[in-house]
Order: structure tokens, then C-alpha cells, then sequence
């Protein structure tokens, strides 16, 4: 990656990163989801960081929309 290629990530390796999160997520009670507790937005995006940080390393960000128009946008621990 990098000025060569024009990209700064691939989203291939988000993906990758994201897939075993959306498989525990998608069409589940987010209240039944472990180590989740309430699920606000604010909540789901640091329970996401926590578990892409380490694959993504140089993530800057999470962000989770509940509409078009509210979400929650994560930085992680200082």
C-alpha cells in the first residue's frame, strides 16, 4: 500500500477483518451478544475496535450508523 498504489488500505483486509464480527452481529439480538452489554452505538463501536484493532493495527477510526443522519464514531483508548 501505499503513494505507489494510490490506496491507503484494502478493503479486502477490512473485510477479512470485519467478516467474523458481522457473522456474530448480522440478524442476532445485539443484546444477547457477548461482551456487548447495552448496545448503543457508542458501544457497538468500541466493542468492534477491540476486536479489529489487531488486525487493522493502523485503524484510526470505527463508525456506526444508525441512520443517515446519527451514529457514533469511535477513536480508541489514548
Amino acid at each position: 500500500m501505499g503513494a505507489e498504489s494510490g490506496w491507503v488500505r484494502d478493503f479486502a483486509e477490512m473485510k477479512d477483518a470485519m467478516a467474523p464480527l458481522l457473522e456474530q452481529l448480522d440478524h442476532y439480538y445485539l443484546n444477547e451478544i457477548e461482551g456487548l452489554g447495552n448496545p448503543t452505538s457508542e458501544n457497538l463501536a468500541r466493542w468492534i475496535w477491540e476486536r479489529v484493532v489487531d488486525a487493522l493495527p493502523d485503524i484510526s477510526q470505527v463508525v456506526v450508523r444508525e441512520t443517515c443522519t446519527s451514529g457514533c464514531v469511535y477513536h480508541g483508548e489514548p
